[in-house]
């Protein structure tokens, strides 16, 4: 199998797939909007965390703001990648920054569903690597793939790292994993999943400067933002965890999530307590899945990485179903089962999840949205 070819012609039905997922989500967006007199392009880009993006990409650092209960919401919580990448497409472009930030997400969804097709054709062909791309693509929060916000950048540079981890091209592996580690703070996955990628081949016997290099290079992103961060905010190197406690992010184990489905059990929401366990067990049977289907251990640290951190953190519930986007190793499972499948009869399904989440995504942004 040419696991080498990953030229656009090798790539183009998984792209095409991407793109015509994404399309229809857009598409059903509009005719919403028209209906319920709301601006698809304001959802999409100049609300939540976007307006924070763009006003990192405008202003600089320094902006926060003091709720009455005296947290304070700091920019400083927002890696920097995204919103460079905005002032650069602005500047070329003369577009808004949060314009700027539906730019930079277009581009980077394409590439991220390149790198998953890359993992996907690697392990199990292509066949499956397009199917995975479609998964992911027509996810229910999969809407967020088009806003301006960093999931899409992110699951790029990580897939990518990844792919580049598991072909042992350490340099690249090294750099696109500071990348991601300068876009979210699940970067640190990136880098867990490279240093053991490193770890397995040093164990078998294969040295190099550039697998050095590319272990070194794996978490300079992330280190030098959050030093960078405790420098200016003078907690050294808690001051970056102090910033996110502002927000009422850290992590609990996942107690306050618990507290939170619990809640729901007591409530007369007893049938969402209920979808929210079936939602978590589905997340930890297709990870346990990932690992009865002998994925590669980078696959496994970096995914189960992102999943105990989506789920185990504390901090807005409504934030969760979208941090669970990056760990795509999730769709492998079901893309080798839809790979197997006649082709008429996985394309149904899929199509059939994809306008589901269309649906789902005009309504959920056109209502409390993804904070």
């Amino acid at each position: 199998m040419p696991v080498e070819d990953l030229g656009f012609r090798r790539a183009a039905p998984a792209l095409a797939a991407f793109a015509a997922v994404r399309l229809l989500g857009l598409a059903v967006l509009a005719a919403w909007g028209a209906v319920a007199g709301s601006s698809p392009h304001t959802l999409l880009s100049a609300r939540w965390d976007s307006l924070w993006y763009a006003r990192i990409a405008a202003e600089g650092y320094g902006y926060e703001i003091v709720l009455p209960n005296g947290d304070v919401h700091s920019n400083l919580a927002f890696f920097p990648l995204l919103p460079w990448l905005e002032r650069a497409v602005s500047a070329a472009t003369g577009l808004s920054y949060g314009s700027a930030g539906l730019v930079v997400s277009v581009v980077a969804g394409l590439a991220a569903a390149w790198g998953i097709f890359a993992v996907g054709d690697l392990l199990h062909g292509r066949r499956t690597g397009v199917f995975a791309v479609a998964v992911w693509a027509a996810l229910p929060v999969g809407i967020v793939q088009s806003m301006a916000y960093s999931e899409s950048l992110f699951t790029a540079l990580a897939a990518w790292a990844l792919y580049g981890a598991l072909r042992g091209r350490w340099l690249t592996a090294g750099l696109l994993a500071a990348g991601a580690g300068l876009t979210r703070p699940v970067g640190a996955a990136v880098v867990a999943a490279v240093w053991v990628a490193v770890a397995l081949a040093w164990r078998r016997g294969e040295r190099s400067w550039r697998m050095a290099a590319g272990a070194l290079l794996a978490p300079a992103g992330a280190a030098a933002y959050v030093l960078w961060v405790g420098a200016r905010t003078g907690g050294g190197l808690l001051g970056y965890l102090e910033v996110q406690g502002g927000w009422g992010n850290g992590f609990d184990g996942g107690w306050a999530f618990a507290r939170f489905v619990g809640a729901k059990l007591a409530s007369p929401a007893f049938p969402a307590g209920l979808g929210l366990i079936a939602g978590v067990a589905l997340v930890l049977w297709l990870y346990a899945a990932c690992v009865r289907q002998r994925q590669p251990a980078p696959l496994l640290v970096y995914c189960g990485i992102v999943v105990a951190l989506a789920l185990c953190a504390s901090g807005y519930f409504g934030s969760k179903p979208r941090l669970l986007l990056p760990a795509f190793p999730l769709m492998l499972v079901p893309a080798v089962a839809l790979a197997r499948w006649r082709t008429r009869r996985a394309v149904l399904v899929v199509g059939a999840a994809a306008l589901a989440a269309a649906v789902y995504g005009a309504f959920w942004l056109n209502g409390s949205g993804p904070p």
